[in-house]
């Protein structure tokens, strides 16, 4: 009975966002923009409670590249580039903000997090710094159960079951199983092992008599 008034629950909001997510795809087809897909993140942001979140999260499976019916997005937190993929189970927190990223299966975005479309957005010209230009975009690539903390900044690929400690400042790829923190990130400790050796004590621990 639960299960079915959840598929319930996310087909009706499915149906209410449908028409905002039509309008995006007029506006970019009309005017080679995102303007429209912007004015409707804002929106979506600003709505709050349980309601708040399953329209977003219902905009957000019509218009980005991939995003699935279980990801919890909070209130404020907005998703900048349509090309972003969120995969199961991904949490991102309250005021995050999100470019072009693909974050992998149940990692955790912590509030007012920032994952940029790569670190070269801007460059320095006569006139000054350059606005961003859609082919300064890079995608960036975040693993599966890695968990992000509250405040980061990240700049480049962060790989499966790591933790970016909060304040962090990611601008080089951070491999599997690690914990980084710093502005610029460093390197900590490693998490996978700690993780493994945990399971190894738990296992002798119940083989004792």
């Amino acid at each position: 009975m639960r299960q079915l008034l959840v598929q319930l629950v996310n087909g009706l909001s499915l149906i209410v966002t449908s028409g905002a997510a039509a309008t995006c795809w007029l506006g970019r087809s009309i005017s080679r923009s995102d303007a429209v897909y912007s004015f409707w993140t804002h929106v979506f942001a600003a709505l709050p409670g349980p309601p708040g979140m399953l329209l977003r999260r219902a905009f957000y499976r019509w218009t980005l590249q991939r995003c699935t019916g279980d990801v919890t997005i909070e209130y404020g937190a907005l998703i900048t580039q349509r090309r972003a993929a969120l995969g199961p189970g991904v949490y991102v927190g309250p005021y995050a903000l999100i470019g072009w990223a693909d974050i992998g299966a149940q990692t955790l975005v912590g509030s007012r997090a920032s994952l940029l479309s790569g670190g070269n957005q801007h460059h320095w010209s006569p006139d000054g710094w350059t606005p961003t230009a859609p082919t300064s975009l890079v995608q960036i690539v975040i693993g599966s159960r890695t968990w992000i903390g509250e405040g980061a900044i990240l700049m480049a690929n962060v790989g499966s079951g790591c933790m970016v400690a909060a304040g962090a400042v990611v601008s080089a790829g951070v491999p599997d199983g690690v914990m980084v923190a710093g502005n610029p990130a460093r390197f900590v400790r490693r998490v996978a092992t700690e993780a493994t050796e945990h399971r190894s004590d738990e296992r002798q621990a119940a083989a004792l008599p």
